[in-house]
Protein backbone atom coordinates (compact mmCIF):
# COMPACT_ATOMS: atom_id res chain seq x y z
CA UNK A 1 0.00 0.00 0.00
CA UNK A 2 1.48 3.54 -1.18
CA UNK A 3 1.52 5.53 2.41
CA UNK A 4 -0.05 9.44 1.96
CA UNK A 5 0.47 12.64 3.96
CA UNK A 6 -2.37 15.00 4.62
CA UNK A 7 -1.73 18.79 5.96
CA UNK A 8 -4.66 20.28 7.73
CA UNK A 9 -4.10 23.74 6.57
CA UNK A 10 -6.56 26.57 9.05
CA UNK A 11 -6.23 30.36 9.41
CA UNK A 12 -4.83 31.80 12.66
CA UNK A 13 -5.04 34.77 14.23
CA UNK A 14 -1.38 37.14 15.35
CA UNK A 15 -0.02 34.74 17.76
CA UNK A 16 -1.78 31.74 18.21
CA UNK A 17 -4.33 29.40 16.22
CA UNK A 18 -7.62 30.71 15.35
CA UNK A 19 -9.64 28.50 16.78
CA UNK A 20 -10.39 28.34 20.48
CA UNK A 21 -9.73 25.56 23.42
CA UNK A 22 -13.47 25.25 23.01
CA UNK A 23 -14.26 25.00 19.42
CA UNK A 24 -11.53 22.12 19.61
CA UNK A 25 -13.75 20.42 22.37
CA UNK A 26 -16.61 20.91 20.36
CA UNK A 27 -14.84 19.06 17.31
CA UNK A 28 -13.63 16.23 19.21
CA UNK A 29 -16.07 13.87 18.55
CA UNK A 30 -15.75 14.57 15.08
CA UNK A 31 -12.41 14.27 14.52
CA UNK A 32 -12.39 10.67 16.64
CA UNK A 33 -15.35 9.05 14.35
CA UNK A 34 -13.52 10.78 11.00
CA UNK A 35 -10.00 9.15 12.46
CA UNK A 36 -11.67 6.39 13.72
CA UNK A 37 -13.34 5.54 10.34
CA UNK A 38 -9.68 5.19 8.69
CA UNK A 39 -8.08 3.43 11.78
CA UNK A 40 -10.81 0.87 11.57
CA UNK A 41 -9.97 0.22 7.93
CA UNK A 42 -6.10 -0.09 9.12
CA UNK A 43 -5.29 2.42 7.07
CA UNK A 44 -3.74 4.82 9.85
CA UNK A 45 -0.16 5.28 10.26
CA UNK A 46 -0.28 8.43 12.49
CA UNK A 47 -1.96 11.96 13.21
CA UNK A 48 -1.38 14.42 15.38
CA UNK A 49 -1.97 18.08 15.97
CA UNK A 50 0.91 20.74 15.90
CA UNK A 51 2.01 23.11 18.06
CA UNK A 52 1.74 26.61 17.19
CA UNK A 53 5.31 27.81 18.45
CA UNK A 54 7.58 27.00 15.99
CA UNK A 55 11.15 27.69 15.23
CA UNK A 56 12.28 28.44 11.30
CA UNK A 57 16.08 27.40 10.68
CA UNK A 58 17.07 28.76 6.72
CA UNK A 59 20.42 29.61 5.81
CA UNK A 60 20.22 33.16 7.20
CA UNK A 61 19.56 31.74 10.33
CA UNK A 62 16.89 30.96 12.89
CA UNK A 63 13.33 32.77 13.14
CA UNK A 64 10.80 32.23 16.27
CA UNK A 65 7.05 31.54 14.96
CA UNK A 66 5.54 29.22 12.76
CA UNK A 67 5.44 29.55 8.36
CA UNK A 68 2.42 31.55 7.21
CA UNK A 69 1.39 32.14 4.15
CA UNK A 70 0.10 35.35 3.34
CA UNK A 71 -3.57 35.08 4.77
CA UNK A 72 -2.36 33.72 7.93
CA UNK A 73 -3.01 30.10 7.22
CA UNK A 74 -0.75 27.65 8.26
CA UNK A 75 -0.60 23.53 8.70
CA UNK A 76 -2.14 22.77 12.38
CA UNK A 77 -2.05 18.96 12.01
CA UNK A 78 -1.51 16.07 10.02
CA UNK A 79 -2.43 12.37 9.18
CA UNK A 80 -0.69 9.57 7.61
CA UNK A 81 -2.66 6.61 5.80
CA UNK A 82 -1.96 3.59 3.12
CA UNK A 83 -4.01 2.67 0.85
CA UNK A 84 -4.13 0.68 -2.45
CA UNK A 85 -6.97 3.61 -4.46
CA UNK A 86 -5.56 7.43 -4.06
CA UNK A 87 -9.37 8.33 -4.82
CA UNK A 88 -10.28 7.01 -1.82
CA UNK A 89 -7.94 9.62 0.17
CA UNK A 90 -9.23 12.26 -1.68
CA UNK A 91 -12.65 10.77 -0.45
CA UNK A 92 -11.64 10.57 2.99
CA UNK A 93 -10.50 14.66 2.64
CA UNK A 94 -13.06 15.68 1.57
CA UNK A 95 -15.25 14.66 4.81
CA UNK A 96 -12.34 16.15 6.83
CA UNK A 97 -13.56 18.56 10.29
CA UNK A 98 -11.25 20.98 9.70
CA UNK A 99 -13.30 21.98 6.28
CA UNK A 100 -15.75 23.55 8.71
CA UNK A 101 -13.23 26.78 9.11
CA UNK A 102 -13.13 29.23 6.89
CA UNK A 103 -9.71 29.12 4.59
CA UNK A 104 -8.89 25.19 5.79
CA UNK A 105 -7.61 22.78 3.43
CA UNK A 106 -6.35 19.54 3.01
CA UNK A 107 -3.17 19.14 1.30
CA UNK A 108 -2.41 15.25 0.26
CA UNK A 109 0.83 14.40 -0.57
CA UNK A 110 1.86 11.12 -1.39
CA UNK A 111 5.23 9.72 0.25
CA UNK A 112 7.71 8.45 -1.70
CA UNK A 113 9.78 5.23 0.20
CA UNK A 114 13.54 5.33 0.32
CA UNK A 115 15.47 2.78 -1.36
CA UNK A 116 15.29 -0.75 1.01
CA UNK A 117 18.87 -1.49 0.00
Amino acid sequence: MKEYLLLFRNASAADGYLTTNQDMAEDMPAWQSWIGSIAMQGKLVHTAPIEYNASIVSSEGLQSGPHKENNSVLISGFLICKTDNPDEVQDWSKTCPILKYPLSSVEIRPLIPFPAN
